[in-house]
């Protein structure tokens, strides 16, 4: 608290007048407009934006029902299953509930080695999962992800999108780091699709019901 002299009818410095610094100003929420979100799941994808972050989001078409693709992309103790760029995953913390932490190494050529990351939330009802990005060696500085699945009419297939926010590092420009982190994301996406389209013509729909938990 700043306290400025206040004059007193003894001495115009006798005293102290105290006043509460100006709040600096809240954090805008941001909705990604990168790609057009569903509105139904609008709310999923709206992210405190900060001053010096940048954020996005995705969208993938899958032609298999929303049960396979999310057998896939819930498990938060695996992630190389689809994306391609991570190495290994192991599990530091939990069994795979929110508050679970895992340590992803990545392959070789990114500008990361590694990253701890914090699932954060898992609805098995609605098909959200999101995690934050809370420690280890990369750039990618304070990423949030949220991703969702929803059900496609026309075919049966499902839309995965997935928004993020991340702190843009020093050195770059916010549109050098979006057209980063959203190559990174389309290859997962575009991974993901190719992964459940094959679970289902191998005949995995059984599976993916039995995955359900």
């Amino acid at each position: 608290m700043a306290c400025l002299p206040a004059p007193t009818p003894q001495s115009p410095a006798a005293g102290l007048c105290c006043r509460a610094p100006t709040p600096p100003p809240l954090t805008a929420v941001e909705t990604c407009r990168s790609h057009d979100v569903p509105l139904p799941v609008a709310r999923h994808h709206e992210h405190a934006r900060g001053p010096n972050q940048c954020c996005s989001a995705m969208t993938q078409a899958v032609a298999a029902p929303v049960a396979a693709v999310w057998s896939v992309l819930r498990r938060f103790d695996q992630p190389q299953a689809y994306k391609h760029f991570v190495k290994s995953c192991s599990v530091l913390v939990g069994d795979g509930d929110v508050g679970t932490l895992r340590e992803v190494r990545v392959v070789s050529g990114l500008p990361a080695s590694s990253s701890t990351e914090r699932l954060e939330i898992l609805d098995d009802e609605r098909h959200v999962l999101s995690f934050r990005v809370v420690g280890g060696e990369h750039r990618l500085a304070n990423y949030r992800s949220v991703t969702t699945l929803h059900h496609q009419d026309a075919g049966g297939g499902t839309v995965v999108v997935e928004s993020y926010v991340v702190d843009v590092p020093p050195g770059n420009t916010t549109e050098e780091t979006r057209v980063f982190a959203d190559t990174i994301v389309k290859c997962n996406l575009q991974s993901l699709a190719r992964i459940a389209e094959d679970l289902v013509k191998r005949g995995g729909d059984a599976d993916c019901e039995r995955a359900k938990p």
